[in-house]
This record gives structure tokens, sequence and C-alpha cells, in this order.
């Protein structure tokens, strides 16, 4: 069987029965790559707009016909099988693409493997002018697998550090620094290398150098935790650490802080990062309250953050079972359930499956139903939604939508930065399409009278991204349930005034006690 080699991290390079293949041809090289990442058909339609934006469908038509020629005489033989109306690489060849590679080691645990697979950004280099889907498709790939190999990196500097292999740890987090030299984590996982291996001199420059970067590029300064990090045990508020816990073959990132009588469970919106939260001080002040009040348990959902990456779109059921996984894991035989935004449909799915598993259930700025229907019209048109998403990915990588979600938060350069980091951590425009695709169809209106576990409701007044309504129609149609309006425009819980939230927490501890 003849193979086929795809090296499409860093500049493309292909490869025929171990020969290297030219192509002079751009556009035969673009065909090409789309076809092995599609890995199955691809339409002739979708792949002439895609390349011939410009052209009309003949002439689309007549120039992929062309391109398919050139490759056949550059690869001495038919590479595309191409019938009437669909493309795909010849199923007789052993095809491997790198991407995939990597993918696939991310996904078994292989981390080493998985980093050094890694050897360039996708397409580094490469790009076709005036074809800006193939730009759009190119930049969305390369995002999502510099997002993965960010979460492995991470993965890989606690592992070697907690392993007594701080050298191998440095060496990792000197590329993840390299990856986003803006990353106060980045910088952080290097010192916290260098003092594991004996190094404070190498850890005290590093600090000098994530400070002058912040400085220079951010204007804003040092976060005191990351300074405390220097001056020895106790001075530093620092995360507890990563744990995981697998479900259906899924690994899931949790961390447990606190250790009061009640078990608080937290189930964050669309994105988040169990480690990047802890940068910012009003997150660690919201977590450090609620510690004290009980045993706060944080968790990425399956796709997010340092969690496994998955190929389906989320799904409220799929968020109920990660709940179970994670309180069996942490030792939770009862809690109270937080759930916030969009992570609020898979904590009423727990509840309806699993009362008696907890105390209570607290819905922050959350909903019933995604998109608007005319007996529900709070929330925004599928149309309006579609608009909203492609404005937040085609801002993803830099404080994308904060106006929306805190907008007491815009000018805030440090804010803006640690959400803008956060963002590129937590997933990619591509990753993240399909997470907020599931939001935007989901609907647990069905499920609301079937919740039994006492049900307290917060919103916020002027909250931007889900509307008050939203939150008077949860309470509404949960027997027995509590709405409490709480004043200001922000979406995160974190941001304004925590005193509502944490009153509602400290309610139901003390019903516990």
């Amino acid at each position: 069987m003849e193979r086929l080699e795809f090296r499409l991290l860093g500049f493309p390079e292909f490869r025929m029965n171990g020969r290297r293949v030219s192509l002079a041809l751009r556009k035969a090289a673009a065909l090409l790559i789309f076809l092995a990442e599609a890995g199955g058909s691809v339409s002739r339609e979708t792949a002439a707009t895609l390349l011939w934006p410009e052209a009309d469908e003949e002439t689309a038509r007549a120039r992929l016909r062309r391109t398919l020629y050139k490759i056949r005489v550059a690869f001495r033989g038919e590479l595309v099988a191409a019938s009437g109306t669909t493309l795909n690489l010849q199923p007789a060849l052993s095809v491997e693409v790198d991407t995939r590679a990597f993918e696939h080691a991310c996904d078994r645990g292989s981390l080493e493997t998985a980093v050094n697979t890694y050897t360039g950004d996708f397409l580094a280099g490469f790009a076709l002018e005036g074809c800006q889907e193939f730009e759009e498709w190119a930049f969305f790939r390369r995002e999502a697998l510099r997002s993965r190999l960010t979460q492995a990196l991470e993965r890989l500097i606690e592992t070697r550090i907690a392993a007594g292999d701080a050298r191998t740890a440095i060496v990792h987090a000197t590329r993840l620094v390299g990856l986003d030299p803006l990353s106060e984590s980045a910088h952080r996982h290097l010192i916290r290398a260098h003092l594991a291996a004996g190094d404070r001199a190498a850890a005290e420059r590093q600090l000098e150098a994530c400070a002058r970067h912040l400085r220079d590029e951010l204007g804003v300064p040092l976060d005191p935790a990351t300074v405390a990090l220097l001056q020895g045990p106790g001075k530093a508020t620092e995360a507890p650490r990563t744990r995981y816990v697998e479900v259906e073959g899924i690994h899931l990132a949790y961390q447990t802080v606190g250790d009061g009588p009640l078990d608080i469970v937290l189930v964050p919106g669309f994105v988040s990062h169990v480690e990047r939260i802890w940068e910012d001080s009003r997150c660690r002040s919201w977590i450090a309250a609620v510690s004290r009040i009980g045993r706060l348990i944080l968790f990425d959902r399956r796709g997010v953050g340092l969690s496994d990456r998955v190929g389906a779109r989320p799904t409220v059921d799929a968020t109920a079972k990660d709940i179970l996984a994670v309180m069996d894991a942490a030792g939770s035989r009862r809690a109270l359930l937080v759930g916030s935004s969009e992570g609020g449909p898979g904590c009423i799915r727990f509840a309806v499956d699993h009362p008696d598993r907890l105390v209570g259930l607290v819905l922050w700025g959350s909903l019933a139903k995604g998109s608007r229907t005319r007996d529900y019209t709070c929330a925004l048109t599928h149309e309006q939604y579609d608009l909203w998403r492609r404005r937040l990915i085609a801002n993803w990588g830099g404080p994308a939508e904060i106006e929306t979600f805190a907008p007491s938060l815009v000018g805030d350069r440090q804010a803006e930065a640690w959400w803008a980091g956060l963002l590129r951590a937590a997933s990619s425009p591509g990753a993240v399409t399909g997470v907020l695709e599931a939001l935007r169809d989901t609907d647990v209106r069905h499920l609301l009278a079937r919740i039994s576990v006492p049900t307290t409701v917060l919103h916020r007044s002027g909250d931007r991204a889900v509307l008050a309504e939203s939150g008077r129609f949860l309470a509404a149609k949960i027997p027995g349930g509590r709405f409490v309006e709480v004043a200001g425009d922000d979406h995160w819980f974190w941001v304004g005034d925590q005193t509502p939230l944490l009153r509602a927490i400290g309610e139901f501890a003390g019903r516990y006690r």
C-alpha cells in the first residue's frame, strides 16, 4: 500500500512513499490539506468556493479540474478520488497526518509524544491571498491545536514537578511561556519549575521578565500572588492541586478548596479553566469567601479548560454525568450545586436525576432555553444568537465580548488581558463553536416542574448576556423556587457585589448544619 504523509505542523510538506513532493501551486497544496483534515468526502462545491470565492461556478469548477490535474502530475498518479459531486483522498492510500497524530496522543494521555509531535503551528507561513474562507478555517484549526498544546504542556509541567523532575518541567514551561509571553499563568509555571529545581536566581529573573512584559505590552502590574511565589510557603494564595477523574473515557480536571462541612459544587458557564481563574483577584476573593463557608469543588466540563477535548457537542446530560463523576471523585455524598450561566441547564438535569445527592440548587444568571420561541421570549432569536456567536469568535484571542459579560470592567487592561488569556487557554474558536451551538439549542423547560430540591435563582437586573426575565422564568416554574434580583449589569458572579450569592450559599450552609 502506498503511503502518503502530511506534515502540517509548520510549513506544509508532503511525502509519497518517503519521497518529498513539491507543489508549486499553492491552491493545489491547500486542496490536499483540506481533504486530509476533513478525513472524508468533501463536496466539489465546497472546495471550489473555498479556493476560488471570487469566481463564478463554471470558472471555479474549471480551475478545480486543472488543480486536480496538477496534483496528479506532481504525485505521478491519482491521489484524489473524484466523483461528479465529491472529492476525497484515494481510500487505497495509507494516509498519515501529523495533526491527527498530535490529537490522538493528547486523547490517549501520551502528552510527551504529543508535545514532541507539535513541531510548529498549523500551516505556519502558508497563506492564500484572497481566500478569506480558507484563511478563517486555517485560523480556527490553528487556534484549536495551540489550545491543546497549551493544555498538554500545563499538565506535563505539573506531573513532572510532582515526580521530582524539575529540569524537564523547566523545558516544558519555557515552551509554554514562548507560546504566550503575556500569560502570567505561563510565567508562574516557569517560576515554580525553577523553584522546584532549587534555582531561585532563575526564578527571580523570570519574575522580572514577566513584570517587564506585562508593563511594556499591557501597562499592568504583576499580580501580588505571582510576586508571593518567591516569598516562601504560606505567602501566596496558591491554587490547589489539579486532579483528574475519568468518565466515559474523558478526563475531567477538578480542584477542591477549603474543608467546611458543606460541599459546594460550582458548574461554570461556557468556558472555564480551573487554574487560570486563580490569576484574577476578584475570582480569588470569591473562592476564598466560599471556601470559608464550605468545601468548594471546582471543575472544567468536558471539552474546555484542562479537561479533555471532545468531538461531540456537549449536552445537559453530559454535564450531569460530569457533575456526578467529580462529586464521586472528590468523595462528596451530598452538596449544594451552584450553576452559573450555561452551566445551569446541566445542574437542572442533575437535580432531577439525583435529588438525593443535593442539599439544594443555586442558579446564577442562568436560563431554561437558549433561543427564543413564541412561548419563550426572553432569549435571542436563532439569527441574533448566531450573529452574537460569530462576533465572539471573530474576536477570540482578545477580550472578546467583555462588554457583554462584564461591562464594568471595560477599559480595565488587567481584567481584559486575563479574560483574553483565559479564552485562549480554555478553548479555541472552532471548538467553542460546538459549545455555543449546544447552548443555543438547549431546552430544559420540561424538567423544571420535576425539581424537588430547594432552589434559589439569582440574576442581575441589567445582565446583558442573559436577561433577568430568564431568571424569573426559572423561579416561577421550579416548585418553591425563590427569585433574588441583584443590582448591576455584570453577568459574571465574581464581579461587582458578591454579597447576594454568598448570602444564598451561606443560607443553605446554615440549613445543612
